[in-house]
């Protein structure tokens, strides 16, 4: 039996709209997408023109930076179109698809009969290698490197988040074979974290080829970036990788089929769903095929449809599309109205992390959360806020200060390889000052690889 790692820094933020373990499968969308945007520090050069018939598994572009790394379209169909954004940059691309999938043929293959180096080539082909992502900096892992370990958590804290037990069920087989590949691509171990509380399925407890790490806490527990940090942490020098359970299985997919199938299962959940659920559906799938007509209607209530959580997810519109690393879509209000006075009222129906609201009282009480950040950015003070919901060893408003004055030297001290902007969400979640953190890691993670890349 391993051992438990107990978290007890953190947060669980209660908001209503749970998806039910009800499997819907959505309709199949007219046109969908890969954004190259989801992959940060990617610039991509394309190989394919408007109008080209393409296959589930086509290359569409490449990284202009490392020629090796191949983005793949997750349907057949037609590439309709290019959007740009500012400066030019290329925001989507748009695949009319075919109403069944026709797949790109990679050839079926067992794991233990190929060398690293075909593993990762039939990975690079495919278009699942981005799949695969490194600490430090939180990008798209280097084939060229040999991480010393390879993670995947097994379970997501994050608020509303998607139940992984109930998306592996069935799918067991699949997920044994991506962690077969995974032990060809280190020499290192292959680290597997459940939770003590979720994680009751055999593809998790009986995992073969893992060393299987049981953690308990709250939010941030199920962020790979806190299981690394307590695990193995990284050092300066050193190199990890780790991906995702759906992603995990796609790879499964590929080595058994042989071909590229980018169908996932998501969580449509918030307090502006009607019937938060499950719904089976293709990677970049559009989002008005996923919501339909499942949202909540109030008159003079806005919505926020974010993929991904509601600490890190991305908005979108209903004409967008789902994102790579997703899985889960996020609908609550858009908080953009003014509230009179009421900071002065009693506020039964608001939660708060400190005793300034009445939730203290009523901890069952899950919430109606908006988007509103009640007043913009105050003088940034030592509050110790921070500290209380980040469960890392290293001192995160000296790190944050650190970036902000660009001092090289001093992030490396404070533990700048260990962190993500996902690990900050909730810091971000509490401040008092309002700073976007996010944000700001991602800028001082993006100085240090441009210094030492």
């Amino acid at each position: 039996m391993s051992k438990i790692i107990k978290i007890k820094k953190g947060l669980n933020i209660p908001i209503l709209g749970e998806a039910e373990k009800i499997l819907n499968t959505t309709p199949r969308s007219s046109t969908y997408s890969v954004c190259p945007p989801d992959f940060h520090g990617l610039t991509p050069k394309m190989l394919v023109k408007e109008g080209e018939k393409v296959k589930a598994g086509s290359p569409l572009f490449f990284d202009k930076y490392n020629e090796k790394i191949i983005f793949t379209s997750p349907v057949s169909g037609i590439f309709l179109d290019l959007v740009r954004g500012e400066k030019r940059r290329i925001m989507k691309l748009v695949i009319q698809a075919d109403d069944t999938n026709e797949y790109l043929d990679f050839g079926s293959a067992e794991p233990d009969s190929l060398s690293r180096e075909q593993v990762i080539k039939k990975l690079l082909q495919s278009g699942l290698w981005p799949a695969i992502r490194q600490r430090p900096y939180s990008v798209i892992a280097n084939p060229e490197d040999s991480p010393k370990a390879i993670f995947v958590s097994a379970f997501n804290s994050a608020p509303l988040c998607a139940d992984m037990d109930f998306i592996v069920n069935g799918q067991e087989n699949e997920f044994q074979a991506g962690l077969n590949v995974l032990q060809k691509l280190t020499d290192g171990k292959v680290h597997l974290s459940v939770h003590v509380d979720n994680n009751l399925n055999s593809a998790f407890l009986n995992a073969k080829g893992v060393e299987l790490h049981r953690f308990s806490g709250p939010h941030p527990s199920g962020n790979v970036g806190i299981q690394i940090h307590h695990i193995d942490p990284v050092d300066k020098g050193d190199i990890v990788w780790y991906l995702g359970v759906q992603h995990l299985i796609a790879i499964g997919r590929l080595f058994e089929k042989g071909i590229y199938d980018a169908s996932k299962i998501i969580a449509l959940a918030g307090s502006e769903v009607l019937n938060p659920r499950y719904y089976r559906t293709i990677s970049g799938a559009r989002i008005s095929d996923i919501i339909a007509t499942n949202l909540r209607f109030e008159e003079g209530v806005n919505r926020r449809i974010i993929s991904g959580d509601v600490l890190t997810g991305t908005h979108v519109g209903e004409n967008d599309y789902l994102r790579f690393y997703d899985d889960m879509v996020s609908v609550i209000p858009e908080g953009d109205k003014p509230e009179i006075f009421s900071w002065i009222l009693p506020n039964f129906d608001k939660f708060s992390v400190s005793r300034s609201f009445p939730a203290f009282l009523m901890p069952w009480k899950k919430y109606r959360h908006n988007t509103n950040i009640r007043s913009g950015e105050r003088p940034f003070v030592v509050t110790g806020v921070y500290e209380k919901v980040l469960p890392m060893d290293i001192m995160p408003m000296q790190l944050l200060k650190s970036i902000m004055i660009n001092d090289i030297d001093m992030m490396e001290k404070l533990g700048i390889y260990e962190v993500a902007p996902e690990d900050f969400a909730l810091c971000e979640y509490v401040c008092p000052s309002k700073i976007d953190i996010q944000y700001y890691i991602r800028e001082g993670l993006d100085t240090i690889r441009g210094e030492f890349s």
